[in-house]
């Protein structure tokens, strides 16, 4: 049974981390005119209201985005990331936190395309509705690799598939690099963005490891653990592994990582940047 409910979680710090990575392509995408399109993979609900009780159960996004929603830090991938938020937050306090498909679709200009797979039904609804009237916007109930033999190779060439998985059942760990595998075969020129977290030390390198030694070309590999590795700790870090980055993704994130620490990791939390060239 799908229980999964990424509103529980939303605006936390592995939230920003995954969105200005999202923000940092999408913006070198729309540097040419030619059309793209997005694919997002674990789409969600759109977006998530502050106030709500999930948010306030956890509150994890009081140690994310909020920490940042406040501050102009000079770095233009976070800037761009923060403006974006606030520009959905008209008000002038932060009442929704979007997620990735309206970070997305906020980005996009009339050529360029979103398409999303979302399975759980509630989030799947409410995504539906929300871009019900956007040309631009297609929504499927398909579970993710589905959703790649299903919509992949998109109508453009060029674009961005953004992949997160909850990683709650052992199948989404063994089951990413086949899945990523299958879509670099339909999809070849797309970047693809993949999101994950560090739970225990040793199982994330081992994760990382599988993508190196299959020869997945162009990997870079982003960081941001706010805590300690601590197996039992809970999440203590996420990350974003990159398979054909835009050449200035590496010197972008590089710039934001003593931001990113300053704002959200404790005094013995780390950061990292690496290009993947045969070790992890």
């Amino acid at each position: 049974m799908l229980s999964y409910r990424h509103s529980y979680h939303a605006g936390n710090f592995a939230d920003v981390l995954k969105h200005i990575v999202q923000v940092a392509i999408i913006e070198y995408l729309k540097k040419k005119d030619k059309p793209f399109t997005v694919h997002d993979t674990h789409a969600g609900a759109g977006s998530y209201a502050i106030a709500s009780d999930h948010m306030q159960k956890t509150g994890e996004y009081r140690d994310g985005i909020a920490r940042l929603l406040d501050n102009r830090t000079g770095v233009g991938v976070i800037d761009q990331y923060v403006a974006l938020v606030k520009k959905l937050n008209p008000v002038g306090k932060l009442t929704e936190y979007p997620g990735s498909p309206l970070i997305s679709a906020s980005l996009l200009r009339e050529q360029d395309r979103l398409q999303c797979s979302e399975l759980h039904s509630t989030d799947f609804e409410l995504l539906q509705r929300r871009f019900a009237d956007d040309k631009r916007v297609r929504v499927e109930k398909l579970d993710a690799w589905q959703g790649f033999k299903a919509m992949l190779p998109p109508q453009h060439r060029r674009g961005l598939v953004l992949i997160d998985p909850s990683y709650e059942m052992e199948a989404d760990y063994l089951g990413l690099l086949p899945a990523l595998q299958m879509a670099m075969e339909r999809f070849s020129t797309a970047t693809y963005a993949i999101w994950y977290p560090v739970l225990d030390r040793n199982r994330t390198e081992s994760f990382i490891r599988r993508f190196v030694k299959a020869e997945i070309p162009n990997l870079l590999r982003v960081e941001c653990c706010p805590r300690p590795d601590a197996s039992g700790r809970g999440m203590t870090g996420s990350g974003m592994l990159i398979v054909n980055p835009p050449y200035t993704l590496a010197q972008h994130m590089a710039q934001a990582m003593p931001v990113l620490k300053s704002a959200l990791c404790e005094p013995n939390g780390h950061t990292l940047v690496k290009e993947l060239t045969g070790e992890a």
